[in-house]
């Protein structure tokens, strides 16, 4: 299976591996009780795979893993469990843990499985629920076009993305579905580790995907399920397509 592509830092068992594990922004690793060592290192791993830093397919050394992020295996493999779970780490006996590997025939299957729960979860969404979810809509739309994405400039990006997950979970939180909910937050992740693959090696784009977003949001405010269902379909059955065929030489079937 092959690596996406795209500068990454590969946690390898080769001698003279100076990063097997990428030095992640943020404050150290502290458990407040509320957040705990396993839960920030599953965001901070999950960020580290979905961004690409971490490649598909690699080993990930639990001794070096342990000493980048300074702590014990306990909290470690707490997370590194969690990520098995999301389906975005593999463990295979006698030879320990790595970053799941990627395909095209794993991202056509992401795309599908996406458009049918994230669909169904927002026309439940549309159907119950209440007026402080349409403003938490509007408000994550909001936060989202206020960042202009620009390459040289690596925190705009990163904040985006950030920005731009909490939108699509926002859209359909009002389903208060929590068992699908999590389905749809796993495959929003998964599908990321395409995506965020792609646009990295192609800058800009043929779609105006903020208009897309426009008016998914407007749709599911105005409680027009047909058409906020049929726009968050189409958009994204279009992302999925685009990735297909951009990654289609660089991916193996």
């Amino acid at each position: 299976m092959q690596p996406a592509a795209g500068s990454a830092v590969p946690a390898s068992d080769k001698p003279g591996s100076a990063h097997p594990v990428p030095t992640m922004p943020g404050s150290a690793l502290v458990d407040d009780g509320k957040n705990t060592m396993a839960s920030q290192l599953v965001d901070r791993l999950r960020e580290a795979i979905v961004s690409g830093q971490l490649e598909a397919g690699s080993k990930i050394n639990l001794e070096r893993a342990r000493g980048s992020f300074g702590v014990s295996l306990s909290p470690l493999r707490e997370a590194l469990a969690r990520l098995i779970a999301d389906g975005l780490v593999v463990f295979e006996d006698n030879r320990g843990y790595r970053v799941a590997p990627v395909s095209l025939s794993n991202l056509e299957e992401i795309t599908r499985l996406r458009e049918e729960f994230e669909v169904l979860a927002l026309r439940q969404a549309i159907a119950i629920g209440t007026v402080d979810w349409e403003g938490d809509v509007m408000r994550a739309l909001h936060r989202m076009n206020r960042i202009a994405r620009d390459a040289d400039q690596p925190d705009t990006l990163e904040q985006w993305e950030a920005y731009h997950r909490e939108f699509h979970l926002t859209l359909i939180a009002g389903c208060r579905m929590p068992l699908l909910l999590n389905f749809c937050s796993v495959l929003l992740s998964l599908n990321d580790r395409y995506r965020r693959s792609f646009l990295r090696r192609t800058p800009g784009g043929d779609r105006n995907v903020a208009q897309e977003h426009g008016e998914i949001a407007q749709g599911a405010v105005a409680r027009d399920a047909d058409f906020a269902c049929a726009r968050l379909r189409e958009h994204i059955h279009r992302t999925g397509t685009n990735l297909q065929r951009r990654l289609s030489d660089t991916l193996a079937p």
